[in-house]
């Protein structure tokens, strides 16, 4: 008895979640290495600044760009991005609106 093999979309689909899961690792290595060397605040930090002025959207999480925080976020079937500058906390720019 043969396995049959599974559709090549398969695989690509397991390829990008793994490569995603190694990109969020190195957004997290990048954000801990800019806050400890002093060049970021640090995401809780900035989460408690930015989260209260979404208006009830949920809070979907992070992504770490360098020198900008993209935080994700959900109201009415409509996805918000608002991204931060992570050395001051200020609110840089909002997608979505």
């Amino acid at each position: 008895m043969t396995i049959p093999e599974a559709p090549a979309a398969a695989f690509d689909r397991d390829s990008a979640l793994a490569a995603a899961k190694q990109d969020n690792g190195r957004d997290q290595d990048r954000a801990y290495d800019a806050t400890k060397s002093g060049k970021s605040m640090p995401l809780p930090m900035i989460e408690r600044r930015v989260v209260p002025q979404m208006g009830g959207a949920q809070y979907l999480g992070p992504e770490f760009r360098g020198s900008i925080y993209r935080l994700k976020f959900l109201r009415n079937g409509r996805v918000i991005w608002v991204d931060v500058d992570a050395s001051t906390g200020r609110v840089v720019r909002r997608s979505g609106n």
